[in-house]
């Protein structure tokens, strides 16, 4: 199953990987790029190796270092073989897939895509379909930082409309890859129900799943990425109308039905983990 959350972890805290364990999350980023000190690097390198040998039971992602630091090369040595995969910031296209691959030999990447002005631009300019490429992320603070922006939210929380369109742009790149969408982290971890209703709307448009940075913020991911009994209930009638007409055009509860709506079902299902004979 796709994962619909992923929780960053300080990769210098033993004691919040092992607390990680216990979140429910779908997978886990274990952080060595910003949620670690520059002096704290090497250490949090064997930490993170340490807690990987006890074999966690929840898929673990690095978060590596930007290809620009110096340092992925051994971020990835560290970890090598004991990961699911590896998330790299600040990623600007294949090109940077392609040397990220040349260091892990080829593992799966979450690549986090619009946090430089120049990766914004590449999502609309270029395909960013790669062998190792498993989804495309987004953010909107290191995005702030490149564009010199005071604020990325409006006074109501919204995003403003530079981030929007960034984060439209990953999503339509994604789509287009045939990749995994997951949505950007919300930072206030006390707003339950602002997380819950901006995690409805990205998994409304397309968006697969969304990162998280504290453990309470899980349960309301799930339940937006989750879908309902009624919704599965709704594929499976709309795949079994589809089969009964002999798959043409149907009709169910005064609808036209035909192959986008079989698309939208089997998604339904599969993120469900349900077939229609269940």
């Amino acid at each position: 199953m796709i994962p619909r959350s992923w929780l960053f972890v300080p990769g210098s805290s033993a004691r919040m990987m092992q607390k990680a364990l216990g979140s429910g999350a779908d997978a886990l980023i274990l952080d060595l790029e910003d949620a670690v000190a520059p002096v704290d690097k090497a250490a949090a390198r064997e930490t993170v190796a340490a807690f990987l040998d006890t074999a966690p039971a929840i898929p673990c992602y690095i978060r590596v270092n930007a290809l620009s630091t110096g340092m992925t090369e051994t971020d990835v040595a560290a970890v090598r073989g004991k990961v699911t995969g590896f998330v790299l910031p600040k990623c600007e296209g294949a090109r940077d897939l392609d040397a990220l691959a040349a260091l892990t030999g080829g593992a799966p990447v979450l690549a986090i895509a619009t946090e430089t002005v120049r990766a914004v631009r590449a999502l609309q300019s270029e395909d960013w379909s790669h062998p190792t490429l498993l989804g495309l992320a987004w953010g909107a603070e290191d995005l702030a930082a490149d564009l010199g922006a005071t604020a990325n939210r409006g006074a109501d929380g919204t995003y403003l409309s530079p981030f929007l369109f960034a984060r439209d742009a990953m999503l339509y790149a994604a789509k287009a890859a045939g990749v995994t969408a997951i949505d950007a982290v919300r930072t206030d971890i006390h707003d339950a129900e602002g997380l819950l209703a901006e995690a409805r709307a990205a998994e409304q448009v397309g968006f697969e799943g969304k990162m998280a940075i504290h453990p309470a913020q899980i349960a309301p991911i799930h339940s937006a990425f989750t879908p309902t009994p009624d919704r599965i209930d709704w594929a499976r009638r709309v795949l079994a109308a589809l089969q009964t007409a002999g798959g043409g055009a149907a009709q169910l509860d005064g609808q036209m039905l035909d192959n986008p709506h079989r698309i939208q079902a089997e998604k339904i299902l599969s993120r469900g983990g349900a077939t229609a004979g269940q």
